[in-house]
């Protein structure tokens, strides 16, 4: 099973948008992008919204046979662990060997020290063309890259050789997840990381790196655009090389989990990826979920009611929501309008405040964020949320198709 070279992660908190979503893709291949869907949905999200696994190969089947898609499509197994991924495995066939959690737990003595030793030929410098000048390698270096990286891999390696013997060789992709922890992976550990992924026969056709910079849920990206440009194209470079050197999987290609909305780097991943004619897989996160929340109050009356409540019930619970986001938002508790203050707002002003549009003056990304982790409450309304999507599905699905296509796919993967 080979990934095509653009695909594009498609997150749908209450699964009540595939079509929507779909339509956005179609859009954007009628126009000759060649974008292949991915459906992901992570276990948190699972044991928030009460769903299983199998829903989101529920909804991407449904979405795919309504609108004649014939393409190639995937449903991901997110952010997964060897403790949950026994209920994925069955619908999944795209797998995010999320391994953060291993980042700074070393290997046995002797396995750092046999790593080392099989690539101490890299010490020095290490020429890699597209790299800017290459790398510098001192043994210091790659002993410290061992001793953070070794074990994560090497759990990936278990994981993956876990759904392999379930579903067989060559029947799922896979992708290897470092990007939810705290410190950033520079181009030249990446480098070893590839060299401990090819030691443990991981076929990976993906990997999802922390990058420098802020990539908080649903809102822009903050830092160095010029310097996240650098390291990206470097990443690149780094890929394409170890490909031939390590035997990669030929259409090995970078994965960027967004948080959605990392509208500063966009022109950056188009640029870079048509520089070295390579592919790029983009993950988003709760996108669709806020363009429901936006729908519903364009859509007025009870839809506009149910958003204020949920804004308002996300307030009084801003610590709980907030609290396992933390490393991934960045809220100004001072900047958020009170409960009040919204109940007295139209539609359109609640609209604005929500929608990623940074040239409005009415757009609050701290309002924005908190409704991101905020999916919580719309949960526990339960169908009479859903229902309320399901009735305003006119006007919530135009908001989901435009968002995709206009905000994410064209201005990443298009001229």
């Amino acid at each position: 099973m080979k990934l095509e070279k653009y695909s594009f992660g498609l997150g749908d908190r209450f699964a009540h948008q595939g079509r929507a979503q779909l339509a956005a893709i179609i859009k954007a291949n009628e126009q000759g992008a060649n974008v292949t869907p991915v459906w992901n949905k992570s276990n948190r999200e699972h044991g928030i919204t009460g769903t299983e696994p199998v829903s989101v190969r529920a909804e991407a089947d449904a979405a795919v046979a309504a609108l004649g898609w014939k393409g190639t499509y995937y449903v991901d197994a997110d952010h997964i662990g060897l403790k949950i991924v026994e209920p994925f495995i069955e619908p999944s066939d795209f797998f995010t060997l999320d391994v953060a959690d291993f980042i700074g737990q070393a290997a046995s003595a002797e396995d750092i020290a046999a790593f080392v030793d099989r690539y101490s030929k890299y010490l020095g410098t290490v020429d890699i063309d597209g790299a800017a000048g290459g790398f510098d390698v001192t043994r210091q270096m790659l002993e410290g890259i061992a001793v953070k990286y070794l074990l994560a891999v090497k759990e990936a390696g278990r994981v993956y050789r876990h759904v392999e013997s379930v579903k067989g060789k060559d029947s799922f992709i896979t992708e290897v997840s470092m990007d939810e922890t705290d410190e950033p992976q520079r181009p030249v550990e990446m480098f070893f990381i590839l060299t401990a992924i090819a030691d443990e026969g991981i076929p990976i056709q993906t990997i999802a790196l922390k990058f420098s910079g802020r990539f908080n849920k649903g809102v822009d990206y903050v830092g160095d655009v010029g310097q996240f440009t650098k390291e990206f194209e470097q990443d690149l470079a780094v890929i394409r090389f170890a490909i031939g050197e390590f035997g990669l999987c030929e259409n090995l290609k970078l994965s960027v989990h967004s948080g959605s909305d990392k509208f500063a780097i966009y022109a950056s991943l188009n640029k870079a990826i048509k520089k070295f004619d390579t592919g790029l897989h983009v993950k988003t996160a709760g996108t669709t979920w806020l363009e429901e929340l936006i729908g519903l109050a364009l859509a007025g009356d009870e839809g506009l009611g149910i958003a204020k409540r949920v804004y308002a019930e996300a307030l009084s619970r801003c610590d709980e929501l907030c609290g396992p986001y933390v490393r991934v938002i960045d809220i100004d508790k001072g900047k958020l309008p009170s409960a009040d203050e919204v109940a007295g707002w139209s539609g359109d002003e609640y609209a604005a405040a929500l929608r990623h549009d940074r040239s409005c003056e009415k757009y609050n990304l701290h309002f924005r964020q908190l409704l991101h982790v905020g999916y919580r409450i719309a949960a526990e309304m339960g169908t009479e949320f859903t229902d309320a999507v399901d009735k305003y599905e006119s006007i919530v699905g135009q908001c989901v198709t435009e968002n995709i296509y206009e905000r994410h796919i064209k201005p990443v993967f298009m001229d």
